[in-house]
């Protein structure tokens, strides 16, 4: 079993592309829950001029956002990758990891 096939089978059984379209951002958004924590989050981190965090969370929010995106939905296809639609996948993938590389790694503060 190639490790393509266990990723392809974990990622299918965890849901993970259901459980983020699902995703109800309006109501995320409004629930004071999530948004009290994330706002003093966000403000602490530019109150202490850490923006290399918030570029991290933006990051990380517009992977979250992504991978729920139809786009994603439709790389796999009958089980089977489609390998036309995952070269804009991994120059992305590998541009964020860069990005994020850079600003924990490139630069100092």
């Amino acid at each position: 079993m190639s490790i393509f096939t266990a990723i392809s089978d974990f990622y299918e059984s965890t849901h993970l592309h259901e459980q983020v379209v699902g995703v109800d951002y309006a109501g995320l958004f409004t629930n004071p829950w999530f948004m009290v924590p994330f706002v003093a989050a966000i403000g602490y981190l530019l109150f202490k001029k850490s923006f290399k965090d918030i570029v991290l969370i933006a990051v990380l929010g517009f992977v979250w956002w992504a991978s729920g995106t139809d786009y994603m939905g439709s790389l796999i296809v009958n089980n089977e990758l489609q390998m036309e639609k995952i070269l804009p996948v991994v120059f992305g993938g590998a541009a964020a990891l860069g990005l994020v590389i850079y600003i924990l790694f490139g630069r100092s503060d």
